[in-house]
């Protein structure tokens, strides 16, 4: 790239010709405060200061130094540009098993374009070879990207959507388990949404993401794809799951049921954790498989199912101190055909929602009541409170997460709009989402520092 394509102003141009410095350059900047920084030059984003060198360092990490702070600048290696070359099958043996990825993007089916600061898609079986070539050696790779999407973008719809494509690759491809690349944010709700939507499974079905994009040398995707794959070829159940790191070294990671997974950090590789449950399974480097949990639902070679169908005019509301009625009235009045509350410790609200909650059941709006804490599970008839949502016709999300409830009472909507039969199903246990015993149960046994609390 030329210098005048960088999108740099004039006094960072200035500087860089003065020492004959061009992008894609390894230099080593020395700043007015003694600061010496060394690492590739980047051309700039598309916001931000024009006249700021963009600096990527050896970590990973990208800095920016304002021209006018810099007082000396060396380059210590010429950027050589690599040949074109055309990404290419390798030669796979067929006797492989077979494991197909579909790409709904993320961090993890992304790299980032440092002219603009936007990632665009990286997804498909060549260069999914091409960013981990000891994939040759493993599996039969296939890849389709069904959307590419952040994953706040996510929609019960394009749950549907998701799980209709798993159906048909099933059905088409006969692979060992079916890889699902997803962003990490509200990767959680997608893998529940598929428990529920998907019977008979005759392997997993495995979420997968990054923390990091597949380009840094940070990057965490690398060792979650592994562990993704070598899971749907010697996984015995056939449930939809959560694969990421497992600890914040490229030790190992952990399999996570789709309904009883949570993201406790926010950007820490092991962010992921099994809540009420134990994960279902490690996989240590280099895929070492071993299970965890004997209690999960088993390869099923009776025909794949699909009961799928999400409601979206569903709510899920966090109870805070203050909080009055009219969020709930707010809900009922917009049309809304279900809400779930995730309330206090054993599943409490202030008692002006009381009135609201049972106004909303009244008018046919299910109100299941969750708990804002990670562990244990609501019991509403503790106190009196609990017993009075109770008596206004809230529905108990027993030990069921907030994200799993939601999920769980946008799909019973989808089949039923009766309340005698919206509670039956809520509290009849479909994919392990419900246990008649909780305990406190964690892998680690001791989390890290700040992670989950």
């Amino acid at each position: 790239m030329e210098l005048e394509e960088s999108g740099y102003g004039e006094r960072a141009l200035k500087l860089l010709r003065r020492y004959g410095a061009s992008i894609y350059d390894r230099v080593r900047v020395r700043c007015r405060n003694g600061l010496v920084l060394e690492g590739v030059l980047l051309p700039r984003p598309g916001v931000g200061n024009v006249n700021a060198l963009v600096i990527k360092l050896d970590n990973g990490y990208n800095v920016g130094v304002d021209a006018g702070n810099v007082v000396g600048l060396e380059v210590m290696e010429k950027h050589m540009p690599a040949p074109l070359v055309e990404l290419r099958m390798p030669p796979i043996s067929a006797k492989l098993p077979k494991v197909y990825f579909v790409g709904t993007g993320g961090t993890i089916a992304s790299r980032v374009d440092y002219k603009t600061g936007a990632v665009y898609p990286f997804f498909t079986a060549e260069e999914i070879y091409s960013m981990i070539p000891e994939l040759e050696d493993v599996a039969l790779i296939k890849a389709e990207t069904l959307f590419n999407i952040f994953s706040e973008d996510m929609t019960p719809k394009r749950w549907e959507m998701i799980a209709r494509k798993v159906v048909e690759v099933f059905e088409r491809e006969e692979p060992k388990g079916v890889v699902i690349a997803h962003g990490t944010d509200t990767m959680g709700y997608s893998a529940a949404a598929l428990a529920f939507a998907l019977r008979d499974l005759p392997g997993p079905v495995v979420f997968v993401g990054a923390q990091r994009s597949s380009d840094r040398p940070s990057t965490d995707a690398v060792l979650n794809v592994m562990a993704a794959v070598t899971t749907c070829i010697k996984a015995p159940f056939g449930e939809s799951v959560v694969v990421m790191h497992g600890s914040i070294s490229d030790d190992y990671c952990l399999v996570h049921r789709g309904v009883r997974v949570r993201k406790c950090h926010t950007s820490r590789r092991d962010a992921f954790r099994s809540i009420n449950d134990l994960p279902l399974a490690i996989i240590k480097t280099p895929g070492e498989f071993k299970l965890l949990n004997k209690r999960f639902i088993p390869r099923s070679s009776d025909g794949l199912r699909f009961v799928g169908g999400f409601d979206d005019k569903v709510a899920l509301v966090k109870f805070y101190p203050g909080m009055g009625k009219d969020i709930v009235d707010f809900l009922v009045d917009k049309g809304y055909h279900g809400i779930v509350i995730e309330g206090t410790g054993l599943g409490h609200v202030a008692k002006p929602l009381v009135p609201a909650v049972k106004r909303a059941v009244e008018e046919g709006v299910a109100v299941v009541i969750a708990s804002q804490c990670l562990w244990g599970r609501v019991n509403m008839n503790v106190y009196r409170r609990g017993v009075e949502l109770l008596q206004a016709g809230a529905i108990p999300a027993e030990d069921m997460i907030p994200e799993t409830a939601y999920v769980k009472l946008c799909w019973v909507l989808a089949r039923t709009r009766d309340l005698k039969e919206v509670r039956r199903l809520m509290l009849t246990n479909v994919a392990n989402e419900l246990y008649s015993r909780t305990e406190h149960r964690t892998y680690p046994p001791v989390l890290p520092p700040g992670v989950g609390g």
